[in-house]
């Protein structure tokens, strides 16, 4: 016999028979929640089938009390199935199979009792299956939430500590502007009384500004887990230096290949340029010990080009096994409105490559302006 179809919306269509299954497992849900089901079913169950076992075998010559007890075995167990669910399943089967062999039949209230049962073993299993998937997402979601919560901590960190590196530039910029004016003041023969009052009011305002950088300063070393230092941040200029002694520490061969006109850039980008070379070379050194690596670096009339490349066995860039010193680098090169690339090199190894826009010198022009 064809279903009949019945359309139900946006859903498509949907059989009758299907919405009578949905139906009978609402009500068996509904059934198997209620805390007095199992005693009823029991009671229920376990009555007719001793009444159906007397009209059965009166009569008949058989053992009438072996036979009621096999009928009381194969319904009453429904009545522990919440709290022993696999012994009241097996009592009621057996029970079951032995009036089969004994009397070639079964009373239909065991056999209710035999689908009720095992309808409630699926169920658990079912349920169980569904439990451990649950209990597996949930632990995958703390487990992704921990780390990004780490990472971002690690990210605040990291960003804290370019922050203070590049305060400490633009701090010294600062005490050199008040140096400037104060010496502009004092050199200047001629100079009109408001002009030095200007030079004064430009020191003033660098010294206080000064004084603020440092406070910040402050806040960020103590974020950025960092003791004061007073040796001034590095620059291109000591990438030589840095180059010689990753050479000496690996006793592997460490080049340095500069291409285009070498000139003074920015002190910031400079730092950034450094510091990203020099967490490239670390990693290079935990990832790919002993292995040869090339330093190059462009100078451009518009950007720096950095390329830092190894020819070691090469190492995953997912997010799960880099570490934070990609991470760093990226932020560093964001900094400056620039971008980093990190993964397999063409041939073999791994490859960083930045590109550090480098800023246009402002004219007193456009100051004036």
């Amino acid at each position: 016999m064809t279903p009949i179809a019945v359309r139900t919306g946006d859903n498509g269509w949907v059989t009758q028979a299907d919405r009578l299954v949905d139906r009978v497992a609402a009500i068996s849900r509904r059934i198997t929640d209620a805390p007095e089901w199992p005693a009823v079913a029991a009671i229920g169950l376990g009555t007719a089938a001793v009444i159906e076992t007397v009209v059965q075998l009166e009569g008949t010559g058989a053992n009438l009390s072996i036979a009621l007890l096999l009928a009381l075995a194969s319904t009453a167990p429904l009545a522990v199935s919440r709290e022993h669910l696999v012994l009241g399943a097996g009592v009621v089967a057996v029970a079951n199979l032995l009036s089969v062999l004994a009397y070639q039949w079964t009373t239909v209230a065991g056999l209710v009792a035999l689908l009720a049962v095992i309808y409630l073993v699926g169920a658990v299993i079912v349920t169980g299956r569904r439990q451990r998937l649950k209990e597996a997402a949930a632990r995958d979601e703390s487990s992704r939430l921990v780390a990004d919560t780490l990472l971002e901590h690690a990210l605040r960190g990291e960003r804290a500590r370019i922050a203070r590196e590049l305060h400490d530039v633009v701090a010294h910029h600062i005490s050199m502007i008040a140096v400037q004016a104060e010496t502009a003041r004092l050199t200047t023969p001629g100079l009109p009384a408001e002009g030095a009052d200007r030079l004064v009011a430009i020191g003033d305002t660098a010294r206080a500004a000064l004084t603020e950088m440092r406070r910040l300063l402050g806040v960020l070393r103590e974020d950025a887990g960092t003791e004061p230092t007073r040796k001034p941040q590095p620059s291109l200029q000591q990438l030589v230096d840095l180059v010689d002694d990753a050479r000496d520490s690996t006793g592997a061969s460490t080049r340095l290949i500069v291409h285009g006109l070498v000139g003074p850039l920015d002190p910031g980008l400079e730092l950034i340029a450094f510091r990203i070379i020099q967490e490239a070379l670390t990693n290079t050194r935990r990832h790919a010990p002993g292995a040869a690596v090339d330093v190059e670096l462009e100078y451009g009339a518009d950007e720096l080009r950095l390329r830092v490349r190894d020819n070691g066995p090469g190492r995953s860039t997912g997010k799960s096994g880099e570490g934070h010193g990609l991470l760093g680098m990226q932020e560093r090169a964001a900094t400056v409105g620039g971008w980093l690339r990190t993964g397999p090199a063409p041939v073999n190894g791994f490859l960083v490559e930045a590109t550090l826009p480098i800023p246009r010198p402002v004219s007193s022009e456009t100051v004036a302006r």
